[in-house]
C-alpha cells in the first residue's frame, strides 16, 4: 500500500495544493486508466530561477503526468527488481556501493516504481521506497501485484521533508531520484543525515555536472559546449501563464561536495561510470557516442559522521 505515515500527511507535504488529498492508495481499477494528459508540448523551455515550492510542485505534477510514459519507455531497462545506478548500466550487484544490505533498514529516495527497493528486499534488506509522485508509486503497486509478491513499503513525500524519525535507517540511496529536482539540496542532504544512523551510508547518482555545459542531445550536436558549467540557473519548462511544469537544478561537483560535508557526511568516493562496450541503447542525451568521450553520471558515496 501507499503509506500515510505519521505525523499528519498535510504537515509532511507543505507544497500540496489546497483541496488535494495526498497518500491515497488506489483500487485495482486505477491501473487500467492512464494518468491525465498534459499540454507539455506547448511549454516554453528556459533558464530562470525557481524556488523550493515551485520546484516541488512542478516535479510532483510532472511525474504524475509522465509516470506511465516513463515506465513504458524505460521499464524494460529498469526491470521489475533491478538496481541500476545509471543509463550506463552500472548495477549495484556489481558495484556494491552500499556494502552489505541484508538485515539493514534502507531508504530509497526518489524511488519511482521501487525497482531498486525490490532488489534490496530480495537480498534481505528492509527497504522503504519514497517518491513525490503518487502515480509512480501506483506503478510500484502494479509491479508487485503482477509478480504476486508482497508489496514494497512505499511513502509519498518530498525528499526535503522526510517523514521519519531521527536515526530510522542504516542506508539511504537514490538512483537519479529527487536530488536533481530539489531547489535546496543542502537541506535535502541534512534531512538524509538526520534519518540515518551513525555510520550510515548515503549513495546517490545524478547527471554528471559537466553535462550541463552541453546540449542534452545524444548525437554530434551534444558534443560542443554551449553553456557555462558554472551557471547554476535552473532549467525550467513553463506553461503559457508562466507556471513551471518541470524544473531541474544544477550544482557543480564542488557544490555537491560542500553540501555533503556541510550536512555532516564524509565523502568516500565519487564514481564516474564509463560507457560499457556493447551497450547501444540511448537514454535521452545518454548515448554511446557521448559516453565514450565524457561522463554522463556522477555517483556520490558518503558516510554519516
Amino acid at each position: 500500500m501507499i503509506l500515510a505515515t505519521t505525523p499528519d500527511p498535510e504537515d509532511l507535504d507543505p507544497f500540496r495544493e489546497e483541496g488535494e488529498t495526498p497518500f491515497e492508495a488506489p483500487d485495482d481499477s486505477v491501473f487500467d486508466a492512464p494518468a491525465a494528459d498534459g499540454d507539455e508540448d506547448d511549454d516554453e523551455a528556459l533558464r530562470r530561477d525557481a524556488g523550493v515550492v515551485e520546484s516541488s510542485r512542478a516535479s510532483r505534477h510532472w511525474w504524475d503526468r509522465n509516470a506511465d510514459e516513463y515506465q513504458d519507455e524505460h521499464g524494460e531497462f529498469l526491470g521489475d527488481a533491478r538496481f541500476t545506478w545509471c543509463p550506463e548500466g552500472l548495477d549495484e550487484a556489481d558495484a556494491r556501493l552500499l556494502g552489505e544490505v541484508a538485515g539493514r533498514d534502507v531508504l530509497e529516495i526518489g524511488a519511482g516504481a521501487a525497482q531498486c527497493s525490490r532488489w534490496l528486499a530480495a537480498r534481505g534488506a528492509r527497504p522503504v521506497a519514497l517518491d513525490i509522485s503518487h502515480r509512480q508509486l501506483q506503478h510500484s503497486l502494479r509491479i508487485d501485484q503482477a509478480r504476486g509478491a508482497d508489496p514494497v513499503a512505499v511513502v509519498q513525500a518530498d525528499a526535503a521533508v522526510l517523514p521519519f524519525a531521527d536515526g530510522s535507517f542504516d542506508l539511504a540511496c537514490s538512483a537519479y531520484g529527487a536530488v536533481p529536482f530539489s531547489a535546496d539540496t543542502a537541506a535535502l542532504m541534512r534531512e538524509v543525515h538526520r534519518v540515518l544512523r551513525p555510520g550510515g551510508r548515503w549513495v546517490f547518482s545524478v547527471t554528471h555536472p559537466i553535462r550541463w555545459a552541453f546540449p542534452d542531445e545524444p548525437g554530434v550536436e551534444g558534443l560542443t559546449a554551449t553553456a557555462s558549467y558554472f551557471d547554476r540557473t535552473p532549467y525550467v519548462e513553463q506553461d503559457d501563464e508562466g507556471r513551471a511544469t518541470y524544473v531541474e537544478h544544477h550544482r557543480t561537483v564542488g557544490d555537491r561536495v560542500r553540501e555533503l560535508v556541510g550536512a555532516g557526511f564524509r565523502l568516500l568516493d565519487l564514481i564516474e561510470p564509463e560507457w560499457p562496450a556493447g551497450l547501444d541503447q540511448e537514454w535521452g542525451g545518454w548515448s554511446p557516442l557521448r559516453g565514450r568521450l565524457f561522463p554522463g553520471t556522477a555517483i556520490f558515496v558518503a558516510e554519516r559522521g
